[in-house]
């Protein structure tokens, strides 16, 4: 055995021999000294060698490596003693192998007692331990239905995104103080996604945001607490808003009957150019389309009207959609609205207000401001205040369906500028500010309306236009699957329609698809499920006239007496049949208008039965176009035209030379002196360009048509004769086969007076 004095040196010599080793970490902060007893060491036993000697190796080997013990070590400053060095690279030896099974024992001393921390630890996990908190309970800023999963995810992970690196790690740390049963580890090492994920785990939602508010409260955030709490607000009121705006767009009226509007929908054919023309599709004759649109034409989906990537463009903001008058702007606004709520499309709004000019009517004569009227019509927006509704990241859009029921005058040379602030104003002032461009700088605007209006917005003012043409022909079909609940009354009434080849091009007009429903609905309804659908296309242009010139006209302009509607025909058929006879369809508004006493805004924006375009792009002036919705309108508008000259005033357009015959002569003979001359004048025309308008002609004679056409004739219409003796008529030139090319137009006169 070695002397004592040789075992102390080898002891020294393995102390030496971790200074090295613990001297790369002298720099490095150590706040743990004093935390430990160490025992006092006293000189070891000399065993020899032996196998302690290896096992002395091994247990060395077992201990935390170096690097792991300066991470464990380096939570504190680096204001240590070095007076002596040797002495703190010996402690921090020692403190590293405390966590070594071999380093409870010391085989250069005879004390294998374990080191134990000190009392001072205990306190420190007691004092932790009383800070720790119970679950907040929620209070009521937070409890509301609108709370989803979603919503409360991106809240606190924008909210955190807000923070500092520096705020972050206090917050951090003070979740992991006061909520340590949430958390395996610190969550220091977590990102925002994982952290925000983790309390909705561990939490319920209002609990999480509960917890995230009082954070920031103790952290003193007020600002940041506020940005919380607003979001919240806001995601109530959208909550309620949608409600709103499910009650009321939520269902239609198909037939008397109320359908969710899902059920019944029909995509809609919405052209990304504008000036496009009415349809001129025609069963006879090739009509030559005039249009400013040489690029090709591009179908837009609902979802691409303001669009999340378009939304901050200054030329996308406001977007006028136009149409014909029945091709479905307003259904398109209830998809639209719907989509949101549904939450479907346009997701990067926060705020979607539709309202309709008969809505606003009641404003009319009120100061009143923007804010006031949102207030007024969605009553939930009185919880924010107009800052809440301005700020960059709520992106408010605003629907105004139906500028064309705008009653007042729009002037933008006298109207004051108004920017969509709190204070009072006129509705005039706000109307001519939004066609401005004007309201609300970071909002979205979207205005449906009739052709003619877009005349009248400023040539300045960034506006997209787009058009909508109605239904193309698979969404026809379509519309009469989803209309009948029966499929085999649907298919019945699709091959029906397409029998008919005016009719089938006609229910391009979604109006025009459903006056069609309703009268098939009826005939099911009244004969059973196997009656014969009717084929005159007159009794549903008839309707289509009357429902244009009545019921959407009263929501545009006051009511009518009878004599001023017939006044009104006249003229309007009067126009319409010089332009059949010239074989035109389009005509210049300021040439053509004037001489017939035509009021065009009566005709394109109160009546509907008429649009106008732009046919000639110039670099300061576009001219403008006029023509009626589609061909055929034209033809049946001429065909009244002919029939009330003759019922009211005894005038035979097509017999020149005939002298004007006194209003007391007997009608039922000299009816068809009108028929006979207008069906030989149709013969004439090899182009068929009178077909049409006679079908429409023959048709007016039946007792349905009669009943109709009734308020605007002078003098009973009781002809018992008049539909047998046309089809004699009719019948007679079949026979002569004079024109055999003309049969089947005949033939289909003959199903226009229900024979």
């Amino acid at each position: 055995m070695d002397s004592p004095e040789e075992a102390m040196n080898m002891s020294r010599s393995g102390s030496s021999s971790w200074e090295g080793a613990s001297a790369r970490g002298q720099n490095l902060a150590n706040e743990d000294d004093g935390l430990y007893y160490m025992p006092e060491r006293r000189p070891s036993l000399d065993l020899g060698p032996g196998p302690m000697d290896i096992s002395l190796g091994y247990h060395v080997e077992q201990a935390l490596s170096p690097a792991q013990s300066y991470k464990s070590m380096s939570s504190g400053g680096s204001h240590r003693m070095e007076d002596d060095e040797e002495e703190e690279s010996y402690t921090r030896v020692q403190l590293v192998r405390t966590d070594s099974y071999s380093s409870c024992y010391s085989f250069d001393s005879d004390d294998c007692a374990k080191r134990t921390p000190k009392a001072k630890v205990k306190e420190e996990d007691a004092s932790e331990a009383t800070d720790t908190r119970e679950v907040p309970t929620p209070t009521n800023e937070f409890k509301h239905p609108s709370l989803t999963v979603a919503f409360t995810f991106k809240v606190i992970c924008d909210t955190l995104k807000s923070l500092s690196a520096a705020k972050l790690r206090l917050f951090k740390a003070m979740l992991w103080k006061h909520y340590p049963e949430s958390f395996h580890t610190s969550p220091q090492h977590m990102d925002l996604v994982d952290l925000a994920d983790r309390l909705l785990e561990r939490y319920r939602l209002e609990e999480s945001l509960q917890i995230t508010k009082d954070l920031l409260v103790e952290m003193q955030l007020s600002l940041i607490v506020h940005d919380l709490k607003n979001q919240c607000l806001r995601n109530e009121v959208r909550y309620e808003v949608c409600e709103i705006l499910r009650k009321k767009y939520g269902v239609t009226d198909v037939g008397g009957k109320k359908r969710p509007f899902d059920e019944i929908y029909t995509d809609l054919c919405i052209s990304a150019l504008s000036d496009n023309g009415p349809n001129i599709e025609h069963e006879v004759m090739t009509i030559e389309k005039l249009s400013t649109n040489t690029g090709e034409n591009k179908l837009l989906p609902v979802k691409d009207i303001l669009a999340a990537e378009d939304a901050n463009r200054d030329d996308l903001k406001f977007v006028l959609l136009t149409g014909v008058a029945g091709s479905g702007k307003s259904t398109l606004v209830q998809r639209l609205i719907l989509d949101w709520t549904e939450g479907r499309s346009h997701q990067h709004v926060t705020f979607l207000f539709p309202f309709t000019f008969r809505e606003l009517e009641q404003f009319k004569d009120l100061e009143i401001s923007l804010l006031t009227i949102i207030q007024e019509l969605y009553p939930p927006t009185r919880k924010l205040k107009f800052d809440d509704l301005t700020k960059a990241e709520c992106k408010v859009m605003l629907v105004f369906d139906g500028l064309d029921e705008y009653r007042d005058k729009v002037d933008f040379f006298h109207t004051e500028l108004y920017g969509a602030f709190p204070e009072p104003t006129t509705l005039n002032v706000i109307v001519v500010n939004l066609l401005r461009g004007r309201l609300l700088f970071q909002g979205l605007f979207l205005v449906t309306a009739r052709s003619q209006v877009k005349h009248t917005i400023p040539w300045d003012v960034h506006c997209r236009e787009i058009q909508l043409q109605g239904f193309c022909d698979p969404q026809k079909d379509e519309y009469f699957r989803k209309r009948f609940e029966d499929a085999a009354q649907a298919a019945r009434v699709i091959s029906h329609v397409k029998s008919l080849r005016t009719l089938h091009i006609m229910c391009h007009l979604p109006l025009f698809c459903s006056l069609v429903a309703e009268e098939c609905q009826r005939v099911f309804t009244e004969q059973g499920a196997q009656a014969e659908l009717p084929r005159s296309l007159t009794y549903m242009y008839t309707k289509l006239v009357l429902l244009l010139m009545r019921e959407h006209r009263s929501f545009r302009a006051p009511a009518r007496s009878a004599a001023d509607e017939r006044d009104f025909l006249m003229k309007v058929g009067q126009l319409a049949f010089t332009m059949l006879e010239a074989g035109t369809f389009c005509m210049n508004k300021s040439n053509d208008w004037e001489p017939h006493g035509v009021d065009d805004n009566e005709v394109v924006d109160c009546s509907g039965i008429g649009t106008e375009f732009f046919i000639k792009p110039q670099v300061l002036y576009r001219e403008k176009a006029f023509s009626f919705i589609h061909p055929t309108m034209q033809e049946y508008m001429a065909a009244l035209y002919v029939f009330l000259s003759f019922t009211n005033q005894g005038r035979n357009h097509f017999e020149h030379n005939l002298k004007k015959r006194l209003k007391d002569i007997f009608k039922g003979r000299g009816i068809m002196e009108l028929y006979k001359s207008a069906l030989d004048r149709s013969l004439q025309h090899e182009d068929g360009k009178l077909d049409i308008f006679l079908r429409f002609l023959f048709g007016m004679l039946t007792r349905t048509n009669l009943q109709l056409l009734q308020p605007f004739c002078n003098t009973s219409l009781e002809w018992p004769t008049a539909t047998s003796d046309a089809a004699a008529l009719i019948n007679k030139k079949t026979r002569d086969n004079q024109h055999p090319d003309r049969i089947k137009n005949l033939q289909h006169c003959l199903e226009e007076l229900g024979v």
